[in-house]
């Protein structure tokens, strides 16, 4: 932990990431106790006002706080991704650990079902889920995308498993009777979790990227708000023909900012758990 630690404060594009992403982090918590307002769609004051001591970001064509509309915008695009890539990277753990090691017509089986899901266009395919459904809230968005998302990650701790489970130490438990979750527990898992934790920023952020498409398009949360409705709305209200920035920039820079620091911290921790890519 030491050693890791002493490297990540070294790695450049960690600390970018990470402080990047800590930052937006932190105003997602505190953003909505700060803010004069505690309602992001209600109505504050005259519409289209640019930022002002009242309204630090303006207001929107229907007079609500745009900042208001953003922290709370934050707080669901990091439960998305949390929760969303969360899934994602739990089932993708689940059936590559499961096929990679039972192997057999299990893993001909579960193999089978990951190949269909990775020709279906993930797009179509949340977009025909979320459109049948008559309510939408945040949870559930995150839950149709996590369940659409795992397929390249299971593929990818097969991979893995495969190549572990027929070393020396699997080996040998196998030898000591140990029962096989046990053996994927303590004897794979641990030895890929660097992989694990890169893997799982990177469903992170294919998740706020989903949300986003998802809201762009009309389908997202039928309550709320998040940072792809705001974009969304600007949009179909002009915003940017009125020259009404304070609406769409601060959203569209925060999502391009997050995924970038997630990107950052991926390629970073990449570089800090393999020693011939640190940097000296």
């Amino acid at each position: 932990m030491k050693e890791f630690i002493y490297f990540a404060f070294k790695n450049t594009k960690f600390k970018i990431g990470l402080t990047i992403l800590l930052f937006f982090l932190i105003l997602a918590i505190i953003g909505p106790y700060i803010s004069p307002y505690k309602d992001p769609l209600e109505y504050v004051s005259m519409s289209n006002l640019p930022p002002s001591r009242e309204n630090w970001l303006g207001t929107t064509t229907f007079g609500q706080d745009v900042f208001t509309q953003f922290v709370y915008g934050l707080r669901s695009t990091f439960f998305i991704g949390l929760f969303g890539g969360g899934l994602a990277t739990i089932i993708g753990l689940l059936i590559g650990f499961i096929a990679g090691y039972k192997g057999g017509l299990l893993d001909d089986l579960l193999m089978m079902l990951t190949n269909i899901l990775i020709v279906i266009p993930t797009l179509a395919l949340l977009i025909i889920i979320a459109a049948y459904l008559p309510y939408r809230g945040i949870g559930i968005q995150s839950v149709i995308i996590g369940l659409t998302a795992w397929p390249w990650t299971a593929r990818a701790i097969r991979a893995q498993t495969l190549s572990l489970k027929s070393r020396e130490f699997v080996n040998l438990a196998k030898i000591t009777a140990l029962r096989p979750l046990k053996i994927v527990l303590e004897e794979i898992a641990p030895n890929m979790m660097s992989y694990v934790v890169m893997v799982f920023i990177l469903q992170f952020a294919g998740a706020i990227l989903a949300a986003v498409g998802l809201d762009f398009i009309g389908l997202g949360p039928t309550r709320g708000i998040s940072l792809g409705l705001m974009m969304q709305y600007s949009v179909l209200w002009n915003a940017i023909q009125l020259g009404m920035w304070w609406w769409f920039v601060p959203p569209g820079l925060a999502i391009t900012m997050i995924v970038s620091s997630l990107y950052f911290l991926n390629i970073g921790l990449d570089e800090i758990f393999n020693p011939r890519l640190r940097e000296e």
